[in-house]
């Protein structure tokens, strides 16, 4: 029984050197695919539409004022950070007042892709004001990621926060990541305030999902196989 030291020993070192490579590698930041808006219509639900890099198209269906040029989306590490390379381009975005007509229930506000998209982003700008904190409640049970946030170019701020699924703001900014692979996302803007904004886009690197191994782990990973015919030999040398 003690000839399967040798043997054990060194596939638990193996495994245990797979595990902290795997474990330390770091993050890093890739460019994001921002939508481009085109067109939109103003209502209590209202509509917008617009494309994403690769072919993709968005709409989105929901409580809105129409487009707006205001947000500049800087400055950069405000809208930027984590897995999140940089902000958003200077172009119309969506406007929201959020809220509900009164007795109603709050509107469900969707965001639909054209073909399903890995760990979605999302910007979000002048979420609330210091006197009325507003929110994103996302109808989701993937894992909400703040990757980033801070002021605003045009009205300073803080960042916005997540809690659970939804993302809070009292003139909040920043930007969420949303894990999953997902052609649709939901939400809720339940509180009246004028007025914020948001757009959405991704990273075209996560294809296929993000949860296949990266290639440097997948290279370790047959390094030990490759290693495992010297070990057998040194435990057959140990039995004889």
């Amino acid at each position: 029984m003690q000839l399967k030291g040798p043997l054990v020993t060194s596939l638990s070192a193996l495994v245990f050197a797979v595990c902290a490579f795997s474990a330390t590698t770091p993050a890093h930041a890739d460019t994001i695919a921002w939508a481009t808006w085109t067109t939109a219509t103003a209502g209590n639900p209202g509509s917008a539409s617009g494309t994403l890099a690769g072919g993709i198209t968005v709409t989105y269906s929901g409580q809105t004022s129409g487009l707006t040029n205001v947000p500049s989306w800087t400055p950069a590490s405000t809208f930027s950070g984590g897995d999140i390379g940089n902000n958003p381009p200077h172009t119309p975005t969506i406007q929201l007042q959020g809220g509900t007509p009164a007795g109603a229930p709050p509107i469900t506000e969707t965001i639909t892709f054209s073909s399903a998209i890995v760990d979605p982003v999302f910007a979000i700008w002048s979420l609330g004001s210091p006197s009325i904190p507003a929110s994103f409640n996302f109808i989701t049970k993937d894992d909400i990621i703040l990757e980033g946030g801070g002021p605003s170019l045009e009205f300073g701020g803080s960042s916005i926060s997540v809690s659970g699924s939804n993302v809070l703001g009292t003139e909040g900014n920043g930007v969420i990541r949303i894990d999953g692979s997902l052609s649709s996302i939901s939400f809720t803007t339940p509180t009246f305030e004028n007025y914020y904004a948001f757009t959405v886009g991704y990273d075209q690197t996560l294809t296929p999902p993000s949860e296949v191994p990266e290639p440097a782990t997948l290279s370790l990973f047959g390094l030990g196989l490759a290693a495992l015919p010297f070990v057998r030999r040194s435990f057959s040398r140990l039995r004889s």
